[in-house]
């Protein structure tokens, strides 16, 4: 170990290296529920493309593991080191190198945090719409795990907005993928291939990202309804009406409860309704103008009136802020009431209601309790699961996956597999496209150092 500490320290400089009793505790895992801290044999801190290369390149010759690390706010376990590994953490590549504001776009480094760039943006009248819930998490962790949000019903995800990268392959060759143009049929795209690869295929040390008009008007509507049932049907009746929300959001009486008491926000909602509400609709929408965003504003709240709203609620600017933190902090909720797993599956928004009767009969069968919210407009379901029993609860997640990809959906839809649910997703998955993912990880990183464990561990691994 003391070797390898100082052949790195020979790549970063000795100050930029940590190893045994020195290494953060927080740099052994991520915030994923149930996934073990692991120490690693050395935490690494490069400057440049040029220093991952040769840390790259160092790793592939001793074979040991590498795991890229931005701010730790992932909830896969995708960032968890491997025991004797080498955590590359991108804190010092944190440079926002260049705003193009004729051409719509940014170029940064992988340790930018979606705070320090929308700071950077909001002066220029510009946003970098993805938003996931966390303003610390860096723009590498969001590209590797392809991250969402509630902004994604209007502005997609992460993916969406990545025109280019710059990346670092196992064996020390720096790529340029894609560029500063927003379209491009030139070969295989091995750009959309990095993305969402969890540190598994390349680590990222730059990306050209798409950056948006800032619309200064906004506005939030919140609908109590009194069956979970109705507000999933409503959500394709809201997307079709063409106001465009920048936000839909669904959240059950539950987790509305905990989530506004967790943040001390009351909404002064009348007691006869929270108490027979059974799940909310939260629709958030922006404009250009004033008189545009009214009219908009008028037509969602009468549409859910006759979708059977029990009744509709313009929030004033502060309280809109208030429940939106509350709806993001829905993790930290379900953490402190001692959830024992957490899911985001996604499934066509149209069969949300389907989804969400599975749910229901899969908590009924195995007596866990269910619950949670999510990014209606995409049919991204966040669920915390309550079950103490590992066997049970194995069956339960076993379950959910199986009636989410039934209605043509997937395991994840933001937070990515990491090593928390690999085991799942090799259990699920087609087998013919679990070979070609192996074959281009082993064209990628033929030697099976980048994030091992991560996405495609040994199928015979425990769950």
């Amino acid at each position: 170990m003391n070797d390898l500490a100082t052949r790195l320290a020979a790549v970063v400089g000795a100050s930029n290296v940590e190893a045994g009793d020195a290494i953060n505790e927080a740099d052994t895992h991520d915030e994923a529920l149930g996934v073990a801290p692991v120490v690693p044999a050395a935490v690494v801190h490069p400057a440049s493309s040029g220093e991952v290369a040769e840390l790259l390149t160092l790793a592939t010759s001793l074979g040991v593991a590498v795991t890229a690390r931005g701010s730790g706010t992932g909830l896969s376990g995708a960032c968890t080191p491997v025991p004797g590994g080498i955590v590359v953490a991108f804190d010092r590549m944190a440079e926002i190198v260049e705003i193009d504001t004729d051409n719509h776009l940014v170029v940064v480094q992988p340790g930018v945090t979606l705070a320090q760039l929308d700071e950077a943006l909001e002066p220029l009248g510009l946003v970098y719409p993805v938003f996931p819930g966390e303003y610390s998490a860096s723009i590498g962790g969001n590209i590797n795990t392809n991250a969402g949000g509630m902004r994604a019903v209007k502005y997609g995800v992460t993916r969406h907005h990545v025109l280019g990268l710059e990346a670092v392959l196992a064996t020390g060759e720096v790529l340029r993928t894609g560029g500063r143009v927003v379209k491009t049929s030139t070969g295989y795209d091995l750009t959309q291939l990095i993305i969402g690869s969890e540190g598994t295929l390349a680590l990222v040390t730059e990306a050209v990202l798409r950056v948006y008009p800032r619309a200064p008007h906004g506005a939030t509507v919140l609908a109590p309804f009194a069956t979970l049932a109705q507000v999933t049907a409503a959500v394709p009746r809201v997307v079709g009406s063409g106001v465009g929300p920048l936000i839909l959001e669904y959240i059950d009486m539950l987790t509305m409860s905990a989530a506004t008491a967790y943040v001390g926000l009351d909404l002064g909602i009348p007691s006869e309704i929270a108490n027979a509400a059974l799940a909310y609709l939260v629709v958030s929408l922006e404009s250009t103008h004033t008189d545009r965003l009214d009219q908009d504003v008028a037509s969602v709240a009468e549409l859910l009136d006759e979708l059977g709203a029990m009744d509709v609620y313009v929030l004033p600017p502060s309280a809109a802020a208030s429940l939106i933190d509350a709806r993001e902090k829905a993790f930290w909720v379900a953490k402190a009431n001692n959830a024992d797993d957490i899911v985001d599956i996604v499934v066509p928004r149209a069969s949300m209601p389907e989804f969400m009767a599975s749910v229901q009969t899969i908590a009924e069968g195995s007596a866990s309790w269910i619950a949670g919210c999510g990014h209606a407009g995409d049919g991204n379901v966040h669920l915390g699961v309550f079950q103490a029993d590992p066997v049970v609860r194995r069956q339960v997640l076993v379950d959910l996956f199986r009636a989410g990809m039934d209605l043509g959906g997937m395991i994840s839809g933001e937070h990515g597999l990491g090593t928390a649910k690999s085991g799942y997703f090799l259990e699920l998955e087609d087998p013919a496209k679990i070979a070609l993912m192996r074959r281009i990880k082993a064209a990628f990183d033929p030697n099976g150092i980048l994030n091992p464990g991560t996405i495609l561990n040994d199928p015979k691994a425990d769950l």
